[in-house]
């Protein structure tokens, strides 16, 4: 449902930016959008209804969005981070007045009776998103290998300061305790990866749904720490303090650091639409 400014279309021209759907409830339908900023050199945010639906919507410049200058803005990591939490911003506040499906960034029609048509053609499968995250949140879970010392290996003594054979049997041992060094850090490792296994579990139990997301490995900074889940997920608001007591008892029953990020809009639940 992402689309780009046409390049047949004249610079001056605006075309209208989707940030989100709800619901066509009086509470949306009476939501005050008009401090929010939204995308750099756009008019006022505003509300677009069509029959039950209602979309976040913003005319924004069609230069700004072609995708020649899109993909120029990607390579700037600020620039778009700029335009990403822009959006989010916007996502988050139509999320206050109730269930919000966000749209992906960039997701523009030529004109509010495209963006309409749109929402009409796909009523059936907004109806459903809005459904399934009504009353709940998303939920970031992020479990470590715990750090440790690093692990070396006894030099080979010379003595006198002189060039000395080693002692027989000294390069057997080197390659021992080598191997001993790496199955250890290997066993690490499996337990590690059990345990986050059995958090998941745990967690999927608490969930509505719930997503396995890519690990990113060591953690950035030299700290030791070795990312082995990076899971989302879908809890129902009045579960939310359940799900804080129940992280905070595996985190001292595995002894495995555990961060908890949240209450989210329910981006990873909204699926294609």
């Amino acid at each position: 449902m992402t689309h780009r400014a046409h390049r047949d279309q004249a610079p001056d021209t605006g075309v209208t930016y989707v940030f989100a759907v709800c619901r066509g409830t009086r509470a949306t339908r009476t939501a005050d959008v008009t401090g929010l900023v939204g995308m750099p050199g756009g008019a006022a945010v505003r509300l677009l209804p069509s029959g039950p639906l209602t979309a976040v919507v913003q005319t924004v410049p069609a230069a700004d969005f072609t995708d020649e200058v899109w993909q120029s803005r990607l390579s700037d990591p600020r620039e778009i981070e700029r335009y990403a939490r822009a959006h989010h911003e916007v996502v988050s506040a139509a999320a206050a007045h109730g269930p919000a499906v966000p749209l992906p960034l960039a997701t523009l029609y030529h004109d509010d009776d495209r963006a309409r048509r749109a929402l009409d053609d796909e009523a059936h499968r907004f109806h459903r998103v809005l459904k399934r995250i009504a009353h709940h949140a998303e939920w970031g879970v992020k479990v470590y290998e715990p750090a440790t010392a690093p692990e070396v290996a006894e030099p080979v003594t010379v003595g006198g300061g002189g060039l000395e054979a080693p002692a027989a049997g000294a390069g057997l041992a080197y390659l021992n305790r080598r191997r001993g060094v790496q199955e250890r850090r290997e066993q690490r490792r499996e337990r590690a990866l059990s345990v986050a296994e059995s958090v998941d579990a745990e967690l999927r139990e608490v969930a509505a749904a719930s997503r396995r997301l890519r690990t990113h490995g060591a953690v950035p900074g030299g700290d030791g720490r070795v990312h082995v889940l990076n899971a989302t997920y879908l809890v129902a608001e009045h579960r939310s303090e359940e799900l804080g007591v129940l992280v905070r008892g595996l985190g001292e029953r595995t002894g495995a650091m555990i961060e908890l990020t949240g209450p989210w809009v329910p981006y990873s639940f909204v699926g294609e639409v």
